[in-house]
């Protein structure tokens, strides 16, 4: 059993707990998640079984979109709906459309983020999580990322008892963003508070929702045979990568990871390509992180 069968995952379930009954319900180990999405969390988690965990990095890789709430007027400690509260401040009933409109817009492009304590990011060969967990604080390492759009997709809803205001967001954007964040620094931008109310997952890499099965459906599928039909093929992953078709004389050099001089049918490559060898994928390589002129295998894919 080998390919990326694109999973719904359902809240209160972790990214490895479905990777352990899957395990139990297909009867193999090789199985892998792309992606840790936090278990108040819903949405696509592409799983790759069998040598499609070869492929686990290049899914994690890929853009995601989301749909979500974001509530302002309240800061909680995970950046979420599962914190506790740490700050409160209450939202003016004047807060225009434009204003929230236009902070949105701004967030869009590239910037740098401070992942959540809350994260798994590790420092020191620690999770984030294990020092907030133990009210340690430490200096988290910034990283770049990448927001497509952003946009509200609600009216915005105004809580007078609490004097908060929620709305519904569409967020596309790049590997490593935390969007928890992105609701707290939008916040910030309008002046207030605020943490990530909902999140589901409607996109990773081509996968949406409707190409998903629930747990539930994977038995169903496992128990009528009926599996492979849900299996999305390795190559599927690569549609978006340039592919050069090896000779016998490029293949016996590739098949034992030789670096190559960047000439030839590599003398324009600037990115990672696929080479194949029998119409079949066998290798990705990239230029030379150090050696100019020179290309190297990334990934192989013999077996």
């Amino acid at each position: 059993m080998d390919g990326i069968l694109p999973l719904w995952k359902e809240r209160g379930m972790t990214s490895h707990d479905c990777v352990f009954k899957l395990r139990k319900i297909l009867k193999t180990k090789k199985v892998g998640h792309t992606g840790t999405l936090d278990p108040e969390v819903d949405g696509v988690l592409p799983i790759c079984i069998g040598k499609a965990t070869k492929v686990v990095e290049f899914l994690t890789d890929t853009d995601k979109a989301y749909e979500g709430e974001i509530t302002i007027g309240v800061a909680t400690t995970t950046e979420d709906s599962q914190g506790e509260t740490i700050a409160k401040t209450p939202v003016a009933q004047d807060l225009s459309l434009a204003e929230i409109d236009a902070a949105m817009e701004a967030m869009v492009g590239e910037s740098i983020q401070v992942p959540p304590m809350y994260s798994a990011v590790k420092v020191n060969g620690k999770r984030l999580y294990e020092y907030a967990r133990k009210g340690l604080a430490v200096e988290r390492p910034q990283r770049s990322i990448h927001v497509m759009s952003f946009e509200r997709i609600s009216e915005p809803v105004y809580h007078a008892e609490e004097q908060t205001m929620s709305w519904s967001f569409r967020v596309t954007c790049g590997k490593g963003t935390y969007v928890r964040t992105l609701a707290v620094d939008l916040g910030a931008s309008l002046g207030y508070p605020a943490y990530m109310s909902s999140l589901t997952r409607t996109m990773s890499g081509s996968f949406t929702k409707d190409d998903c099965l629930t747990l539930q459906q994977v038995a169903e599928a496992m128990a009528n045979d009926e599996i492979d039909a849900h299996l999305k093929p390795i190559d599927s992953v690569f549609e978006t990568y340039h592919q050069i078709a090896l000779d016998d004389e490029l293949w016996d050099k590739v098949k034992n990871g030789a670096v190559l001089p960047k000439e030839g049918p590599f003398a324009t490559m600037d990115a990672p390509v696929l080479f194949t060898y029998q119409g079949k994928i066998v290798a990705m390589y990239e230029p030379h992180p150090t050696k100019s002129g020179l290309i190297k295998p990334r990934k192989m894919f013999l077996s």
